[in-house]
């Protein structure tokens, strides 16, 4: 198995579990994003794994490497993962998320077809859906009619850098599946939190929220904070690529939600909250304008990944949240 952006939050704790597991990894990431040394080092004190420094937008270097590895599975996890900076800079976005997977998908192509593809596809290629009825409760919005979510058929509507270039590596990676009959799958993630997540404030707020409680750093809500999204356990994630890869022709050339789904919703509010009686000490808040494509309410139907997958989220928001909490507060040192 070849991982992607494999010294990231999620590279690691899927690293961790696959070699647990029995199959051979190797890891590949070009180090540049907070944490990843310190990932690295871990996994590499708990398992034997293959490292290769090297950034997916060499496509020289990632021919040779499927042409050299022919991993069964490749989970692709490396990419610019911040609206913000994709507004920023979207060349550079565009480079890493949508130039980057193509140029993975094209070394497969070439070099390792009968590889099996998972792509880290994200909810964001739905766009705002400001044409959806929200209601709004005292601490969150609400679906008004969605009870069970935001399914795959709906449209797709690209908002923002980071949306367009996630969502092009999405429907190339579907295409891909089509067109040349690779075995692919492009997972459309909701928000996910757990162990070893160097989150930032531009990204990762779940654990960007616990870091900076921890570190008595100031936080900033923007917008009015009752969006709501469905977060997902690392855990939890990890056993959907397993799920996966136990049913990857059933999944092959499909996009699938991937979320906690209605069961496991958590709004910016109700996080300080839990943060505060968690810590008994008054947070810093500051308050700023929404940010561009930002959902009051995005919460991910997974009917279609217990169809086709079998699989359910299994830990629960307070069970996560406790595992999050305790590593942050754990290892404060290394958010010096």
């Amino acid at each position: 198995m070849l991982i992607t952006g494999g010294a990231g939050f999620i590279g690691v704790n899927a690293a961790d579990k696959f070699c647990s597991d029995g199959w051979k990894v190797s890891v590949l990431d070009n180090l540049s994003r907070r944490g990843a040394k310190e990932n690295l080092e871990w996994l590499t004190s708990r398992h034997d794994v293959s490292v290769v420094e090297a950034d997916i937008r060499n496509s020289t270097l990632m021919e040779k490497s499927l042409s050299e590895m022919k991993p069964n599975v490749l989970l692709h996890l490396a990419g610019q993962v911040a609206v913000t900076s994709s507004v920023e800079d979207p060349s550079t976005d565009f480079d890493i998320n949508a130039r980057g997977t193509l140029n993975l998908l094209e070394a497969v192509r070439k070099f390792s077809a009968d590889t099996f593809f998972i792509n880290a596809s994200t909810n964001k290629v739905y766009g705002k859906m400001e044409d959806l009825d929200v209601r709004e409760l005292d601490s969150r919005y609400v679906y008004s009619t969605l009870t069970k979510g935001v399914n795959e058929e709906r449209p797709l509507d690209f908002h923002s850098p980071y949306g367009c270039s996630k969502g092009v590596a999405d429907q190339y990676c579907i295409d891909y599946a089509r067109i040349y009959d690779l075995c692919t799958v492009s997972m459309r993630q909701s928000c996910i939190y757990g162990p070893r997540q160097f989150g930032i404030e531009d990204q990762g707020w779940v654990a960007w929220f616990c870091i900076a409680a921890a570190m008595g750093e100031p936080i900033t809500i923007y917008g009015d904070g009752k969006q709501i999204r469905d977060i997902l356990y690392v855990g939890d994630l990890v056993q959907a690529y397993e799920a996966a890869i136990d049913n990857m022709e059933r999944v092959n050339g499909r996009a699938i939600n991937i979320g906690g789904g209605p069961a496991n919703t958590l709004s910016l509010l109700e996080l300080l909250s839990m943060l505060k009686n968690e810590s008994g000490t008054k947070l810093m808040v500051n308050k700023s304008d929404w940010r561009p494509g930002d959902q009051k309410v995005f919460v991910s139907d997974i009917t279609k990944a217990r169809k086709f997958m079998n699989w359910n989220p299994t830990t629960s928001l307070e069970t996560g949240m406790k595992a999050l909490i305790d590593w942050t507060l754990q290892h404060k040192a290394l958010f010096v």
